[in-house]
Formats: structure tokens, sequence, C-alpha cells
């Protein structure tokens, strides 16, 4: 009994072993055989679900690149030095605001830059008394409490006049000259265009007021929608057109969130080179390239179903010949109706076995058709 199991096992292990192993690739098919057999081959495709496929696109600039200019304090528009679709570098001068609030801000500001000179000279005399021991310890403690917060008090002020749009030239002139002053120069915090020019000369603003929108309008990025049945072919870094302009790009992100009214993803693909003829607000045409062969990377195509046969855990398609067909592995991207997307390590111009493959898999493994 115990020899009969022995031989069980050891005829089990060897057909695992036979079901399991992958056979020499090339099968030798004549071309009569190939008739006989029923076997019809055709042209691998390139996958065209990308490329075959015009994906609607926004063009949108980038949240880094654009800002926003408000009025910091109310007031009266009295200039406007710059309108939309000017050109502008950082520091220079947009607007300038008449506000009465900043000649309350700066008089505060003065108080208490006095008050820290004062508290800063009577530290120095105290200190000098308490080292001579003329001055108890307390006394020069309290004198030194009392110039920590008319220190903290004075950076308070200052950064009061920093929000309400002041430079810190202007406080050091403030500081120098005790000249005080309504007016309030607006300038622009980056390179770029003036978008959009929100308010006129004489208006009256309140604070938080948008006064401009500037930005930099290079690179752009195309906000891009797509079926979700496309999320298995694309990927970072492929190649995006927009080929009724001429201007290309690379995608450079995929959301993960699908929009359920539609069943769409959204991509985002960046723009550089060529983004001065595209518009932030456009609808475009976008076309995403497939990868083309580059080394290492497999490239994607599309066959019938009945090109792909499983052996194991493998898939496999039968490359024709001279000899006859090539067992080639292939990965599963897609299935969609009767087709199949595939990556393969082929260059496109083969030609691939879409019927008869169970005769060839047959004569493949060597144990007749399943």
């Amino acid at each position: 009994m115990k020899k009969n199991n022995w031989i069980w096992l050891a005829l089990f292990l060897a057909q695992q072993a036979l079901a399991t192993e992958v056979p020499a690739t090339q099968i030798a098919i004549t071309p009569g055989q190939q008739q006989t057999l029923g076997i019809r081959v055709a042209d691998i495709g390139k996958d065209g679900n990308l490329a075959s496929q015009k994906l609607a696109g926004e063009v949108v600039i980038p949240v880094s690149q654009e800002r926003v200019i408000t009025a910091p304090q109310s007031g009266l528009v009295a200039a406007l030095h710059a309108a939309a679709g000017q050109q502008v570098k950082k520091g220079q001068a947009l607007a300038q605001v008449s506000s009465p609030d900043m000649v309350g801000l700066q008089s505060e500001y003065l108080q208490a830059w006095t008050q820290y000179q004062l508290a800063t000279d009577m530290l120095a005399r105290d200190n000098e008394l308490y080292q001579e021991g003329i001055i108890a310890q307390r006394r020069f403690l309290t004198t030194q409490s009392h110039h920590a917060e008319t220190s903290a008090v004075l950076s308070q002020r200052k950064q009061a006049l920093l929000l309400a749009g002041m430079s810190s030239a202007g406080i050091s002139r403030l500081q120098k000259s005790g000249a005080m002053s309504s007016s309030l120069t607006l300038t622009t915090p980056i390179d770029g265009q003036v978008l959009e020019q929100m308010v006129k000369v004489g208006q009256r603003v309140e604070v938080a007021t948008p006064l401009y929108r500037v930005a930099a309008l290079s690179p752009l990025w195309l906000e891009i929608r797509a079926p979700l049945g496309l999320l298995d072919a694309v990927r970072p870094g492929l190649q995006v057109r927009v080929s009724n302009i001429g201007v290309e790009g690379k995608l450079v992100s995929i959301i993960r969130n699908v929009n359920k009214n539609d069943q769409t993803i959204q991509l985002r693909a960046e723009v550089g080179r060529g983004a001065e003829k595209l518009y932030p607000g456009q609808y475009v045409e976008v076309e995403i390239v497939p990868e083309q062969g580059a080394e290492g990377v497999q490239q994607q195509f599309v066959l019938p179903k009945s090109a792909v046969v499983r052996s194991g855990t493998g898939y496999y398609i039968f490359v024709q010949n001279r000899q006859g067909f090539v067992a080639t592995a292939v990965e599963i991207v897609s299935e969609k109706s009767d087709k199949v997307s595939i990556r393969a390590d082929l260059s496109g111009n083969e030609k691939v076995a879409v019927a008869g493959t169970a005769a060839i898999k047959g004569k493949w493994l060597g144990v007749g058709d399943e």
C-alpha cells in the first residue's frame, strides 16, 4: 500500500512539472498545416485606445503661479499703474491707495519707537548704576522688564504696518524722518502678466478687496477628463499633444478620484514649451501619445481575444515567422467586448494568429487540442 502511494505521488509531481514547464517558444508549422488546421493570421495593431481618442482638456494656471493683490487697508484708489494684459516684474508698483487708517498706524509705530528708545537709554543707564552698586537689583530688573515690554510693542506696531502693505524700507524711512503719509503703494509679488484689473481710479475699497490678479503663464496645466477605461493605459511621463495648436507636454499626475456622474478620471499634463499659444480657461482637444518602444519599455497593442491563450499562470500569443510561430509572453492590460489590450516586447509589424490558436497551443504543448 505504501509502495502504491509513492508511485501515485511520483506520477502527480511529474504531471505538475509538465503542466508548469514552458516549452520551447518556436513551433514548427508549415503553410499547408496552417491551412488544414484553420489557422488564420492578422497584423498586430498598436493600441489605438489612447491615440484614437480626442479628450477634452481645460487650460489652467498652476496654483503656485497665481496671486491676487488685495487692499490691506480701506481707502480710496488714488492711482493705477498697470492694466490687464501688461507684463510686470516682481516689486513693480500696481496701485496707489490713499488710506487715513495708515496715518493712525504710523503714529502708533512712532510712539512705540520713541518709548523703545527711552527704555533702551534707561536700561543702559541703570545697568551702569547696578554694576557700580548704586541701585538695587530689583530696580534693574524692573527697568529690564520695561525695556522688553516696549520692544514687544514696537515689534507689534511694525508687524501691523507690514500687514497694512508698508514695506520694510518705508518703515525705516518713517523711523528716520517721522513724516507720515496716507498713501500706500501696492506691488506685485511675482513676475508675470496682469490677468485682471478689478477696480477703477476713485473707487472706495475695503480691507481685502481684490484689486489685481497676476499670474506667471509658463508652464501651464491641462486638466483632462478621460474615460475610466483608459486608467490602465495611462501613466505619468506619457507625451500629451494639442494637435490643432502644435503644443506638446507631459502627463504629470493622475488624480485618484472618479467623477460619479460620467465615470471619468482627471489627468493633469504640464505644458512648458509652447505655453504662450494657450490661454487660461481655454478648452482644447488633447491626445495622449502611446509610448514609442523606449528601451526596456514594452509597447501596448490591441488584438481579438481569440489571439491570446493561457498556459499555467501566463498569457501568450503566437507570432508568425518563417518556421511557423513563436509563443510570446504578454501582459493583459484590459479587456473590452471582443478585444484585449496587451503589453509585449514587439515592434508592431508582426503577424499574429487570431484563429486556430487552440491547434497551435496543442502542438506547442505536445498534448493535442484542449
